[in-house]
């Protein structure tokens, strides 16, 4: 980890030597790894103390990982994340809250949330991190980064602590959308079915309707900048049935999971979990079969749904977040309620499965607010060259 680490993104470990290139696409980049992912001469702790006791020092690197040092990039350390990766604040019981480097006042967002902290505090160029539920794109709306949940599959979770096997992704943060797109090349082959040069926007409107009137305007300025580049957005419907539909069917996929990879774990050994991970791993120990069932079926519906929306060259334009993120002094009853409204929005990913990035182009009350683009799947490389193309308009 870095000598001065004043945002606390990096867990204490000892200093071990990691090799790298010396050369490539990545040389004189340093980069943050969550500590789910497995380094040779590390130990990967999952933000759970007994999980760190037990883990012993890793003799393999995540395949992910090594890519990275390969193509030049050098470690900076590995990055604090919530408990177990069940959590959407930013806040590890046990390890302590990471700093938002944009809105020190402000939470960071998780589980990816010193990943998120060290790259917005200048502490490394780009960081991994992973998103079930909502792990790169919060923490990316939250602390002004660029931020991408891949379309599911695309990159390797190899020798990385797993949440739920059908959710779980791999992303990662960068301050600037050129170091985003290095960090792209290097982990992903060009799309096989990009979206053209101009594809058709889509504006999901019973997503915005999520928003306060109040907050609302905050993106106006970013909705500018994407319709000057993309042109005039359509109205579109992107949910199912209901956003309550959804929102559960997510929930019981992402309980039922979480229970069938930590649940022997947690019934063994009964480890101290922080508050909002306890309840979150008790409620998931109890959805039934037929929730999952039921929610399975929802899943494979609403996947073609979305894909027939989108077409071959459809983008969604939406909000990432649904405000700012919270002050640092909030509750957890509050963090919950936010965390359900959140969910809402960020579940379109998670049930489809397609790509989603979120751009650091809107704040409100001096506090960074992200926008996303959410395209068919397989098409992240598009999505992320349209970032690009907004960056160097805006220059």
């Amino acid at each position: 980890m870095p000598l001065h680490d004043p945002a606390h993104a990096f867990v204490p470990y000892p200093d071990v030597p990691v090799r790298h290139a010396g050369t490539g696409p990545l040389s004189g980049l340093y980069f943050g790894v969550k500590d789910l992912f497995d380094i040779a001469g590390y130990p990967t702790g999952g933000g759970n103390p007994l999980l760190l006791a037990l883990s012993g020092i890793k003799t393999q690197t995540a395949p992910t990982v090594q890519k990275l040092l390969d193509a030049g990039a050098a470690l900076a350390g590995k990055t604090v994340t919530d408990e177990l990766a069940f959590s959407m604040n930013g806040n590890n019981a046990h390890f302590g809250a990471p700093i938002n480097g944009n809105a020190p006042e402000r939470i960071t967002g998780g589980s990816s949330s010193g990943s998120a902290s060290a790259v917005s505090s200048r502490l490394c160029d780009f960081a991994l991190g992973t998103d079930t539920g909502g792990s790169v794109r919060a923490p990316a709306s939250h602390c002004g980064l660029y931020g991408i949940r891949p379309t599911h599959g695309r990159v390797s979770l190899e020798s990385a602590l797993a949440l739920c096997h059908s959710l779980d992704t791999c992303g990662w943060f960068a301050r600037d959308a050129l170091t985003f797109a290095r960090v792209a090349d290097v982990l992903m082959a060009p799309d096989t079915t990009p979206l053209p040069a101009r594809p058709r926007l889509l504006m999901p409107s019973d997503v915005w309707g999520l928003v306060d009137s109040a907050v609302r305007p905050a993106w106006d300025g970013a909705l500018q900048q994407i319709t000057q580049l993309l042109g005039r957005a359509q109205d579109c419907t992107a949910v199912l049935d209901s956003f309550d539909a959804m929102y559960w069917s997510f929930r019981y996929i992402q309980g039922r999971e979480a229970w069938m990879t930590d649940g022997a774990f947690i019934s063994r050994y009964a480890p101290v979990l922080g508050p909002g991970v306890k309840e979150r791993f008790d409620w998931s120990s109890k959805v039934t079969d037929a929730q999952v069932e039921e929610a399975e079926q929802f899943r494979t519906r609403f996947r073609q749904h979305l894909a027939d929306v989108l077409g071959s060259d459809g983008v969604l334009v939406m909000p990432t977040m649904p405000d700012i993120a919270p002050l640092r002094t909030a509750d957890e009853a509050s963090l919950e309620v936010y965390r359900n409204q959140a969910v809402q929005m960020l579940c379109l990913a998670g049930l489809s499965g397609f790509p989603q990035i979120s751009l650091p182009l809107a704040s409100r009350n001096g506090a960074p607010l992200g926008i996303s683009l959410l395209g068919p799947a397989g098409t992240d490389r598009s999505l992320i060259a349209i970032a690009q193309q907004l960056a160097a308009a805006a220059a």
